[in-house]
């Protein structure tokens, strides 16, 4: 049976011929960017096949991204990669100024050939300090988040409930999770999913 990595690797090398639906590969959902290192990366080292930052620049199907370390990347997307932004999209939604997480496969040119690309992503913990409308102001460590509900995306998840599209139920003064899409450059968050213990 042909891998992820293996369909990747020869898509790259092969000059992007293969053709393959992420979904058919096992797409990866947002959770997995905040996933643990492979388990074969010893503790404290730099995972080769991750890498995050801002887009600098797009060139075709290549991302130029300026790690938070200062280092740079290039990221890139083939026909079996994923990409997700509030939701899955397409490439063209990759713009400058997006930060990123992306994980795939270490090309022997050091350019990350890409399984999953998370733009924009945030996973914030705080309490509710006010909701007004379709926005919830939340308190993550003495900043203020403002969070949007996105109709037909955004749902809540409360306790070990199946997820839903109301969240009347969120009180002021209660302790939340809120996984989103940052807004670049704010200190706004679309929600995809806030995870509320009651």
């Amino acid at each position: 049976m042909t891998t992820r990595r293996q369909l990747l690797r020869s898509a790259v090398l092969g000059g992007g011929a293969t053709v393959v639906a992420a979904t058919a590969l096992g797409s990866l959902g947002p959770e997995a960017a905040f996933g643990q290192a492979a388990p074969d990366i010893e503790p404290g080292a730099v995972d080769p096949n991750f890498a995050e930052g801002r887009i600098r620049s797009i060139k075709d199907n290549t991302l130029l991204v300026l790690g938070s370390n200062m280092v740079f990347h290039s990221i890139r997307v083939v026909d079996g990669t994923s990409l997700w932004k509030l939701g899955p999209v397409p490439f063209d939604q990759a713009k400058p100024g997006d930060g990123l997480y992306a994980r795939g496969v270490r090309m022997p040119d050091g350019v990350l050939a890409a399984e999953s690309v998370w733009l924009n992503i945030v996973n914030i913990k705080g309490h509710i300090m006010n909701i007004t409308g379709d926005k919830l102001h939340l308190d993550h460590g003495g900043k203020e988040i403002l969070c949007h509900r996105i109709p037909g995306k955004s749902v809540a998840i409360y306790s070990d409930s199946p997820p839903s599209a109301d969240l009347s139920p969120l009180r002021v003064g209660q302790h939340v999770q809120v996984l989103g899409a940052w807004r670049p450059d704010t200190n706004e968050v679309d929600i995809a999913t806030v995870f509320s213990p009651h």
